[in-house]
């Protein structure tokens, strides 16, 4: 079976998957191949099934978790070992639906205003006006920031696919005193090394202790910001097309989440009850 992770890991690669989702994959087919001491039956679907409710019912993963085993455990059976994983009638769970908790406009703002380190504070600022991953907000390059056109470039974002989204007029001012400041060569966020970029995980860092800072007690991280971005927009009437474009996703249905995220659009709405109390009334 060890050939098999070998091809499994080339096969991934060679569709073009990022190294991240590379190695989330290969880690979970190790996983089920491991858990049957690697002697598995590939056009029997009996031990997928099996798996998939040991993680369920004794490990007690999560169900994006399940999900993500799911996607590996199905290209690995009909890439890797050219299975008909149709045939073999594999439910997947079902995705729980919850909406995520969104900063306002005055709590991005508090963040930024707390974050007295220029370098942290630019961080901030890029994830939030262009709608960030951030991974994107990592890979950025000084090349990427557009001036002329007001306008960001996004280089190999989910799915590998570039795109443009917003360069704030107020962030490319900061920006340039944070060039003047801290001279970046290629990377725009450099790490400690400038040949390599910052990391994801420091991004987290920076967010979560400005989050502090600012005693936002919401349960939020990095990506959080993406989220504000999309629902402020969507405030501010910007249609939901739009929005899809800048970020990124391939189906309008992702976006359409943002939709119901929309807190002063819903405040707005008149009650049935209160409405048919003011016809009584009148």
């Amino acid at each position: 079976m060890s050939n098999y992770r070998t091809q499994y890991e080339r096969d991934l690669k060679i569709k073009g998957f990022s190294e991240r989702t590379v190695g989330t994959y290969r880690r979970h087919v190790d996983s089920y191949l491991s858990h049957f001491r690697d002697e598995i039956d590939p056009q029997s679907s009996t031990q997928v099934k099996d798996f998939l409710h040991y993680l369920m019912q004794e490990k007690k993963v999560s169900r994006s978790y399940m999900h993500q085993c799911y996607s590996a455990l199905k290209y690995f059976y009909t890439t890797t070992l050219n299975e008909d994983w149709g045939m073999m009638k594999i439910p997947r769970a079902k995705r729980t639906k919850k909406l995520p908790e969104i900063l306002s406009r005055e709590e991005v703002s508090n963040l930024l205003n707390v974050t007295r380190n220029i370098k942290h504070k630019a961080i901030l600022m890029v994830t939030y006006s262009a709608g960030l991953r951030v991974s994107e907000t990592a890979s950025l390059k000084i090349r990427d920031i557009d001036s002329k056109s007001m306008a960001i470039k996004v280089c190999g974002g989910k799915g590998q696919k570039d795109r443009y989204t917003l360069l704030a007029a107020t962030t490319l001012q900061f920006l340039r005193g944070y060039w003047q400041m801290y001279h970046p060569g290629s990377w725009l966020f450099e790490g400690r090394a400038s040949s390599h970029s910052l990391n994801t995980s420091t991004l987290q860092r920076v967010f979560m202790k400005a989050k502090e800072k600012a005693g936002i007690t919401k349960k939020v991280s990095m990506h959080s910001l993406r989220h504000a971005f999309a629902t402020h927009l969507l405030e501010q009437g910007v249609d939901v097309h739009v929005v899809q474009r800048l970020l990124g996703h391939r189906s309008i249905a992702t976006t359409m989440i943002y939709l119901h995220l929309k807190k002063e659009s819903l405040m707005k709405v008149v009650s049935p009850l209160d409405f048919s109390s003011d016809e009584e009334k009148s």
